[in-house]
Protein backbone atom coordinates (compact mmCIF):
# COMPACT_ATOMS: atom_id res chain seq x y z
CA UNK A 1 0.00 0.00 0.00
CA UNK A 2 1.56 3.33 -1.03
CA UNK A 3 1.64 6.35 1.25
CA UNK A 4 -1.33 8.06 -0.43
CA UNK A 5 -3.61 5.04 -0.09
CA UNK A 6 -2.41 4.47 3.48
CA UNK A 7 -3.31 8.02 4.49
CA UNK A 8 -6.74 7.70 2.84
CA UNK A 9 -7.36 4.50 4.80
CA UNK A 10 -6.36 6.16 8.05
CA UNK A 11 -8.67 9.10 7.33
CA UNK A 12 -11.60 6.73 6.78
CA UNK A 13 -10.75 4.91 10.00
CA UNK A 14 -10.61 8.23 11.84
CA UNK A 15 -14.00 9.18 10.37
CA UNK A 16 -15.61 5.91 11.51
CA UNK A 17 -14.05 6.03 14.98
CA UNK A 18 -15.14 9.64 15.35
CA UNK A 19 -18.78 8.71 14.77
CA UNK A 20 -18.61 5.81 17.25
CA UNK A 21 -16.79 7.72 19.98
CA UNK A 22 -18.92 10.84 19.51
CA UNK A 23 -22.13 8.83 19.84
CA UNK A 24 -20.83 7.06 22.96
CA UNK A 25 -19.82 10.34 24.61
CA UNK A 26 -23.12 12.00 23.72
CA UNK A 27 -25.09 9.11 25.19
CA UNK A 28 -23.05 8.47 28.34
CA UNK A 29 -20.83 11.41 29.31
CA UNK A 30 -21.99 13.95 31.87
CA UNK A 31 -20.40 16.83 29.96
CA UNK A 32 -20.35 16.04 26.24
CA UNK A 33 -19.95 19.75 25.46
CA UNK A 34 -16.64 19.78 27.33
CA UNK A 35 -15.46 16.81 25.31
CA UNK A 36 -16.55 18.54 22.09
CA UNK A 37 -14.63 21.67 23.08
CA UNK A 38 -11.50 19.60 23.68
CA UNK A 39 -11.85 17.90 20.31
CA UNK A 40 -12.38 21.32 18.70
CA UNK A 41 -8.92 22.31 19.92
CA UNK A 42 -7.40 19.41 17.98
CA UNK A 43 -9.30 20.33 14.83
CA UNK A 44 -8.40 23.99 15.23
CA UNK A 45 -4.73 23.09 15.59
CA UNK A 46 -4.81 21.11 12.34
CA UNK A 47 -6.62 23.86 10.45
CA UNK A 48 -4.12 26.40 11.74
CA UNK A 49 -1.28 24.18 10.51
CA UNK A 50 -2.96 24.13 7.09
CA UNK A 51 -3.45 27.90 7.12
CA UNK A 52 0.22 28.25 8.03
CA UNK A 53 1.02 26.62 4.69
CA UNK A 54 -1.52 28.30 2.40
CA UNK A 55 -0.06 31.80 1.96
CA UNK A 56 3.58 30.86 1.20
CA UNK A 57 2.47 27.89 -0.91
CA UNK A 58 0.06 29.92 -3.06
CA UNK A 59 2.52 32.81 -3.42
CA UNK A 60 5.57 30.71 -4.29
CA UNK A 61 3.92 28.29 -6.71
CA UNK A 62 1.92 31.02 -8.44
CA UNK A 63 4.84 33.41 -8.84
CA UNK A 64 7.12 30.68 -10.21
CA UNK A 65 4.38 29.44 -12.53
CA UNK A 66 3.68 32.89 -13.98
CA UNK A 67 7.37 33.75 -14.26
CA UNK A 68 8.02 30.53 -16.18
CA UNK A 69 5.11 31.25 -18.49
CA UNK A 70 7.00 34.38 -19.38
CA UNK A 71 4.21 35.84 -21.46
CA UNK A 72 1.57 38.15 -20.01
CA UNK A 73 -0.71 37.24 -22.92
CA UNK A 74 -0.56 33.58 -21.91
CA UNK A 75 -1.43 34.47 -18.32
CA UNK A 76 -4.38 36.54 -19.54
CA UNK A 77 -5.55 33.80 -21.90
CA UNK A 78 -5.48 31.13 -19.19
CA UNK A 79 -7.18 33.48 -16.74
CA UNK A 80 -10.02 34.22 -19.16
CA UNK A 81 -10.55 30.52 -19.88
CA UNK A 82 -10.59 29.73 -16.17
CA UNK A 83 -13.04 32.52 -15.35
CA UNK A 84 -15.25 31.44 -18.25
CA UNK A 85 -15.44 27.93 -16.80
CA UNK A 86 -16.09 29.32 -13.32
CA UNK A 87 -19.00 31.43 -14.51
CA UNK A 88 -20.63 28.46 -16.26
CA UNK A 89 -20.09 26.21 -13.23
CA UNK A 90 -21.51 28.90 -10.95
CA UNK A 91 -24.67 29.24 -13.03
CA UNK A 92 -25.12 25.45 -13.03
CA UNK A 93 -24.59 25.17 -9.27
CA UNK A 94 -26.89 28.06 -8.34
CA UNK A 95 -29.57 26.95 -10.82
CA UNK A 96 -29.51 23.36 -9.56
CA UNK A 97 -29.99 24.53 -5.98
CA UNK A 98 -32.90 26.72 -7.08
CA UNK A 99 -34.58 23.94 -9.06
CA UNK A 100 -34.24 21.34 -6.30
CA UNK A 101 -35.46 23.56 -3.46
CA UNK A 102 -38.58 24.41 -5.51
CA UNK A 103 -39.08 20.75 -6.40
CA UNK A 104 -38.66 19.34 -2.88
CA UNK A 105 -39.95 22.40 -0.93
CA UNK A 106 -38.27 21.35 2.35
CA UNK A 107 -39.31 24.61 4.02
CA UNK A 108 -43.00 23.61 3.90
CA UNK A 109 -42.41 20.72 6.31
CA UNK A 110 -40.53 23.04 8.65
CA UNK A 111 -43.42 25.53 8.55
CA UNK A 112 -45.91 22.80 9.44
CA UNK A 113 -43.75 21.62 12.32
CA UNK A 114 -43.78 25.10 13.85
CA UNK A 115 -41.21 26.25 16.44
CA UNK A 116 -39.70 28.73 14.02
CA UNK A 117 -37.38 31.36 15.51
CA UNK A 118 -39.30 34.64 15.95
CA UNK A 119 -38.81 37.16 13.16
CA UNK A 120 -36.21 39.66 14.27
CA UNK A 121 -34.15 37.21 16.29
CA UNK A 122 -30.46 37.87 15.66
CA UNK A 123 -28.57 35.00 14.06
CA UNK A 124 -25.14 36.17 15.19
CA UNK A 125 -23.82 36.03 11.61
CA UNK A 126 -21.92 39.18 10.64
CA UNK A 127 -22.94 40.36 7.18
CA UNK A 128 -20.58 43.26 6.56
CA UNK A 129 -18.18 43.45 3.65
CA UNK A 130 -20.28 41.79 0.96
CA UNK A 131 -21.31 44.80 -1.13
CA UNK A 132 -19.90 45.16 -4.64
CA UNK A 133 -17.86 48.17 -3.49
CA UNK A 134 -16.37 46.23 -0.59
CA UNK A 135 -15.61 43.25 -2.82
CA UNK A 136 -13.80 45.32 -5.45
CA UNK A 137 -11.73 47.25 -2.91
CA UNK A 138 -10.99 44.00 -1.11
CA UNK A 139 -9.40 42.53 -4.24
CA UNK A 140 -6.20 44.54 -3.88
CA UNK A 141 -4.29 44.23 -0.59
CA UNK A 142 -3.32 47.40 1.23
CA UNK A 143 -0.28 45.37 2.26
CA UNK A 144 0.70 41.93 1.01
CA UNK A 145 2.00 41.18 4.51
CA UNK A 146 -1.47 41.87 5.89
CA UNK A 147 -3.06 39.78 3.14
CA UNK A 148 -0.78 36.85 3.89
CA UNK A 149 -1.27 37.21 7.63
CA UNK A 150 -5.05 36.93 7.14
CA UNK A 151 -4.77 34.21 4.47
CA UNK A 152 -6.74 36.30 1.98
CA UNK A 153 -6.25 34.01 -1.00
CA UNK A 154 -7.72 36.41 -3.55
CA UNK A 155 -5.43 39.22 -2.42
CA UNK A 156 -2.41 36.90 -2.52
CA UNK A 157 -3.38 35.87 -6.06
CA UNK A 158 -3.64 39.50 -7.22
CA UNK A 159 -0.23 40.40 -5.76
CA UNK A 160 1.35 37.22 -7.14
CA UNK A 161 0.01 38.00 -10.62
CA UNK A 162 1.71 41.39 -10.60
CA UNK A 163 4.89 40.04 -8.99
CA UNK A 164 5.21 37.04 -11.32
CA UNK A 165 4.47 39.08 -14.44
CA UNK A 166 7.04 41.71 -13.43
CA UNK A 167 9.64 38.99 -12.73
CA UNK A 168 9.05 37.56 -16.22
CA UNK A 169 9.42 41.04 -17.75
CA UNK A 170 12.74 41.66 -15.94
CA UNK A 171 14.17 38.51 -17.49
CA UNK A 172 17.55 37.06 -16.56
CA UNK A 173 18.15 39.46 -13.66
CA UNK A 174 15.16 37.95 -11.84
CA UNK A 175 16.29 34.34 -12.40
CA UNK A 176 18.13 33.94 -9.05
CA UNK A 177 15.12 35.27 -7.17
CA UNK A 178 12.71 32.96 -9.04
CA UNK A 179 15.01 30.01 -8.28
CA UNK A 180 14.92 30.97 -4.59
CA UNK A 181 11.11 31.23 -4.61
CA UNK A 182 11.02 27.88 -6.44
CA UNK A 183 12.99 26.46 -3.51
CA UNK A 184 10.41 27.91 -1.11
CA UNK A 185 7.68 26.14 -3.06
CA UNK A 186 9.45 22.79 -2.73
CA UNK A 187 10.01 23.32 0.99
CA UNK A 188 6.33 24.20 1.53
CA UNK A 189 5.23 21.10 -0.36
CA UNK A 190 7.45 19.01 1.92
CA UNK A 191 5.98 20.79 4.97
CA UNK A 192 2.55 19.90 3.57
CA UNK A 193 3.51 16.22 3.58
CA UNK A 194 4.46 16.51 7.25
CA UNK A 195 1.25 18.32 8.23
CA UNK A 196 -0.94 15.81 6.39
CA UNK A 197 0.25 13.07 8.75
CA UNK A 198 -2.02 14.69 11.35
CA UNK A 199 -5.09 14.55 9.08
CA UNK A 200 -6.56 11.27 10.45
CA UNK A 201 -6.35 12.61 14.02
CA UNK A 202 -7.99 15.88 12.99
CA UNK A 203 -10.75 14.03 11.16
CA UNK A 204 -11.43 11.87 14.22
CA UNK A 205 -11.55 14.94 16.48
CA UNK A 206 -13.81 16.95 14.17
CA UNK A 207 -16.41 14.20 13.75
CA UNK A 208 -16.30 12.99 17.37
CA UNK A 209 -16.72 16.54 18.65
CA UNK A 210 -19.72 17.46 16.51
CA UNK A 211 -21.50 14.15 17.17
CA UNK A 212 -20.78 14.36 20.92
CA UNK A 213 -22.22 17.88 21.08
CA UNK A 214 -25.23 17.54 18.78
CA UNK A 215 -25.85 13.79 18.86
CA UNK A 216 -27.21 11.70 16.04
CA UNK A 217 -30.65 13.10 16.84
CA UNK A 218 -29.92 16.30 14.98
CA UNK A 219 -29.52 14.20 11.85
CA UNK A 220 -32.95 12.61 12.25
CA UNK A 221 -34.66 15.93 13.06
CA UNK A 222 -33.44 17.48 9.83
CA UNK A 223 -33.14 14.17 8.02
CA UNK A 224 -35.39 15.05 5.07
CA UNK A 225 -33.72 18.41 4.49
CA UNK A 226 -30.25 16.88 4.68
CA UNK A 227 -31.18 13.96 2.45
CA UNK A 228 -32.55 16.31 -0.21
CA UNK A 229 -29.47 18.52 -0.02
CA UNK A 230 -27.09 15.56 -0.25
CA UNK A 231 -29.08 14.29 -3.24
CA UNK A 232 -28.52 17.68 -4.83
CA UNK A 233 -24.80 17.40 -4.10
CA UNK A 234 -24.70 13.98 -5.76
CA UNK A 235 -26.49 15.36 -8.82
CA UNK A 236 -24.01 18.25 -8.96
CA UNK A 237 -21.11 15.79 -8.82
CA UNK A 238 -22.64 13.81 -11.69
CA UNK A 239 -23.13 16.95 -13.78
CA UNK A 240 -19.59 18.20 -13.13
CA UNK A 241 -18.07 14.80 -13.91
CA UNK A 242 -20.10 14.46 -17.12
CA UNK A 243 -19.03 17.93 -18.27
CA UNK A 244 -15.46 17.07 -17.35
CA UNK A 245 -15.75 13.82 -19.32
CA UNK A 246 -16.82 15.80 -22.38
CA UNK A 247 -13.39 17.47 -22.33
CA UNK A 248 -11.15 14.92 -20.61
CA UNK A 249 -12.79 11.68 -21.69
CA UNK A 250 -12.64 8.64 -19.39
CA UNK A 251 -9.54 10.13 -17.74
CA UNK A 252 -11.84 12.25 -15.58
CA UNK A 253 -12.51 9.13 -13.49
CA UNK A 254 -8.78 8.83 -12.89
CA UNK A 255 -8.82 12.46 -11.72
CA UNK A 256 -11.63 11.76 -9.25
CA UNK A 257 -9.59 8.87 -7.89
CA UNK A 258 -6.56 11.11 -7.37
CA UNK A 259 -8.74 13.70 -5.63
CA UNK A 260 -10.22 11.12 -3.27
CA UNK A 261 -7.84 11.97 -0.44
CA UNK A 262 -8.25 15.79 -0.49
CA UNK A 263 -12.01 15.31 -0.90
CA UNK A 264 -12.10 13.16 2.24
CA UNK A 265 -10.07 15.76 4.12
CA UNK A 266 -12.42 18.56 3.00
CA UNK A 267 -15.48 16.45 3.87
CA UNK A 268 -14.25 15.45 7.31
CA UNK A 269 -12.91 18.86 8.34
CA UNK A 270 -15.69 20.81 6.58
CA UNK A 271 -13.03 23.00 4.97
CA UNK A 272 -12.05 23.25 1.31
CA UNK A 273 -8.96 25.15 2.40
CA UNK A 274 -7.67 22.16 4.37
CA UNK A 275 -7.55 20.16 1.14
CA UNK A 276 -5.74 22.74 -0.99
CA UNK A 277 -2.19 21.29 -0.79
CA UNK A 278 -3.32 17.73 -1.50
CA UNK A 279 -5.55 18.92 -4.36
CA UNK A 280 -2.54 20.62 -5.94
CA UNK A 281 -0.56 17.40 -5.56
CA UNK A 282 -3.34 15.28 -7.07
CA UNK A 283 -3.62 17.55 -10.10
CA UNK A 284 0.10 17.28 -10.81
CA UNK A 285 -0.08 13.50 -10.54
CA UNK A 286 -2.93 13.64 -13.05
CA UNK A 287 -0.62 15.41 -15.49
CA UNK A 288 -1.51 19.08 -15.02
CA UNK A 289 1.64 21.18 -15.20
CA UNK A 290 2.35 22.73 -11.84
CA UNK A 291 2.70 26.24 -13.24
CA UNK A 292 -0.87 26.07 -14.55
CA UNK A 293 -2.38 24.29 -11.53
CA UNK A 294 -0.71 26.81 -9.20
CA UNK A 295 -2.36 29.61 -11.20
CA UNK A 296 -5.89 28.27 -11.75
CA UNK A 297 -6.54 26.46 -8.45
CA UNK A 298 -6.12 29.47 -6.09
CA UNK A 299 -8.40 31.55 -8.29
CA UNK A 300 -10.95 28.73 -8.15
CA UNK A 301 -10.92 28.91 -4.37
CA UNK A 302 -12.40 32.38 -4.64
CA UNK A 303 -14.54 32.10 -7.78
CA UNK A 304 -15.55 28.46 -8.13
CA UNK A 305 -16.96 27.07 -4.88
CA UNK A 306 -19.63 24.95 -6.57
CA UNK A 307 -20.96 23.18 -3.48
CA UNK A 308 -21.18 26.40 -1.48
CA UNK A 309 -23.02 28.21 -4.27
CA UNK A 310 -25.60 25.46 -4.66
CA UNK A 311 -26.18 25.59 -0.91
CA UNK A 312 -26.73 29.36 -1.01
CA UNK A 313 -29.79 29.21 -3.26
CA UNK A 314 -31.06 26.02 -1.61
CA UNK A 315 -30.83 27.46 1.92
CA UNK A 316 -32.10 30.96 1.13
CA UNK A 317 -35.30 29.74 -0.54
CA UNK A 318 -35.73 27.06 2.16
CA UNK A 319 -35.85 29.79 4.82
CA UNK A 320 -38.39 31.76 2.78
CA UNK A 321 -40.56 28.64 2.47
CA UNK A 322 -40.32 27.97 6.21
CA UNK A 323 -41.73 31.44 6.96
CA UNK A 324 -44.44 31.10 4.31
CA UNK A 325 -42.89 33.67 1.97
CA UNK A 326 -43.60 32.87 -1.66
CA UNK A 327 -40.89 34.17 -3.95
CA UNK A 328 -41.88 34.75 -7.61
CA UNK A 329 -39.64 33.23 -10.24
CA UNK A 330 -38.31 36.66 -11.20
CA UNK A 331 -37.32 37.32 -7.59
CA UNK A 332 -35.59 33.96 -7.34
CA UNK A 333 -33.65 34.64 -10.53
CA UNK A 334 -32.66 38.04 -9.17
CA UNK A 335 -31.55 36.32 -5.95
CA UNK A 336 -29.45 33.91 -7.99
CA UNK A 337 -27.75 36.79 -9.79
CA UNK A 338 -27.05 38.52 -6.47
CA UNK A 339 -25.53 35.32 -5.09
CA UNK A 340 -23.52 34.99 -8.29
CA UNK A 341 -21.73 38.19 -7.32
CA UNK A 342 -21.66 38.03 -3.51
CA UNK A 343 -20.33 34.47 -3.47
CA UNK A 344 -17.16 35.49 -5.32
CA UNK A 345 -14.26 35.84 -2.96
CA UNK A 346 -16.03 33.58 -0.46
CA UNK A 347 -13.33 31.77 1.51
CA UNK A 348 -13.20 27.98 1.44
CA UNK A 349 -13.56 27.78 5.21
CA UNK A 350 -16.43 26.79 7.53
CA UNK A 351 -19.45 29.14 7.87
CA UNK A 352 -18.47 31.43 4.96
CA UNK A 353 -21.65 30.39 3.12
CA UNK A 354 -23.80 31.52 6.06
CA UNK A 355 -22.37 35.03 5.80
CA UNK A 356 -23.29 35.22 2.12
CA UNK A 357 -26.79 33.84 2.81
CA UNK A 358 -27.34 36.29 5.67
CA UNK A 359 -26.47 39.22 3.41
CA UNK A 360 -28.81 37.91 0.70
CA UNK A 361 -31.74 37.38 3.08
CA UNK A 362 -31.55 41.01 4.16
CA UNK A 363 -31.75 42.22 0.57
CA UNK A 364 -34.94 40.24 -0.11
CA UNK A 365 -36.70 40.90 3.22
CA UNK A 366 -36.45 37.28 4.36
CA UNK A 367 -36.10 36.88 8.15
CA UNK A 368 -32.44 36.48 9.08
CA UNK A 369 -33.64 34.49 12.08
CA UNK A 370 -34.20 31.59 9.68
CA UNK A 371 -30.47 30.97 9.72
CA UNK A 372 -30.95 29.61 13.23
CA UNK A 373 -32.81 26.69 11.63
CA UNK A 374 -29.59 25.68 9.90
CA UNK A 375 -26.92 26.39 12.50
CA UNK A 376 -27.38 23.05 14.26
CA UNK A 377 -26.73 21.02 11.11
CA UNK A 378 -24.54 23.45 9.19
CA UNK A 379 -21.39 21.47 9.96
CA UNK A 380 -22.85 18.36 8.30
CA UNK A 381 -23.98 20.40 5.30
CA UNK A 382 -20.59 22.13 5.13
CA UNK A 383 -18.90 18.73 4.91
CA UNK A 384 -20.74 17.99 1.65
CA UNK A 385 -20.27 21.40 0.05
CA UNK A 386 -16.57 21.55 0.99
CA UNK A 387 -15.94 18.18 -0.66
CA UNK A 388 -17.83 19.37 -3.74
CA UNK A 389 -15.68 22.50 -3.92
CA UNK A 390 -12.60 20.28 -4.19
CA UNK A 391 -14.09 18.19 -7.00
CA UNK A 392 -15.32 21.25 -8.89
CA UNK A 393 -11.98 23.05 -8.74
CA UNK A 394 -10.05 19.90 -9.61
CA UNK A 395 -12.10 19.31 -12.76
CA UNK A 396 -11.96 22.99 -13.69
CA UNK A 397 -8.17 23.10 -13.45
CA UNK A 398 -7.75 19.89 -15.46
CA UNK A 399 -10.10 21.13 -18.20
CA UNK A 400 -8.26 24.46 -18.51
CA UNK A 401 -4.98 22.52 -18.75
CA UNK A 402 -6.52 20.43 -21.55
CA UNK A 403 -7.59 23.56 -23.40
CA UNK A 404 -4.05 24.92 -23.09
CA UNK A 405 -2.41 21.69 -24.24
CA UNK A 406 -0.67 21.46 -20.85
CA UNK A 407 -2.17 18.16 -19.77
CA UNK A 408 0.44 15.42 -19.78
CA UNK A 409 0.19 11.72 -19.13
CA UNK A 410 -0.43 11.01 -15.42
CA UNK A 411 2.58 10.38 -13.21
CA UNK A 412 1.77 7.27 -11.13
CA UNK A 413 4.58 7.29 -8.56
CA UNK A 414 5.94 10.80 -8.38
CA UNK A 415 6.91 12.60 -5.20
CA UNK A 416 5.36 15.96 -5.90
CA UNK A 417 7.02 17.51 -2.87
CA UNK A 418 10.43 17.08 -4.50
CA UNK A 419 9.54 17.41 -8.18
CA UNK A 420 10.51 20.52 -10.13
CA UNK A 421 7.80 23.02 -10.93
CA UNK A 422 7.02 22.63 -14.59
Amino acid sequence: MNNRNRLTTYILIGLALGIVVGYFVNANAENPTGFADTMALVTTLFLRLIKMIIAPLVFSTLVVGIAKMGDAKEVGRIGIKALGWFVIASVISLSLGLVLVNLFRPGDAMALAGNLPPVGTASGIVTTGLTMKEFITHLVPASIVDGMAKNEILQIVVFSLFFGTAAAAVGARATPMIDAIDGVAHVMLKVTAYVMNFAPIAVFAAVAGIIAKSGLGVLSTYGIFMAEFYLGIILLWVILILIGMAFLGPRVLRLIGLLKEPTLIAFSCASSEAAFPKTLEGLEKFGVKNRLAAFVLPIGYSFNLDGSMMYCTFAAVFIAQAYGIELPLTTQIMMMLVLMLTSKGMAGVPRASLVVIAATLAQFNIPEAGLLLLLGIDHFLDMARSATNVIGNGIATAVVAKWEGDLEEPVPHKDVATSPLR
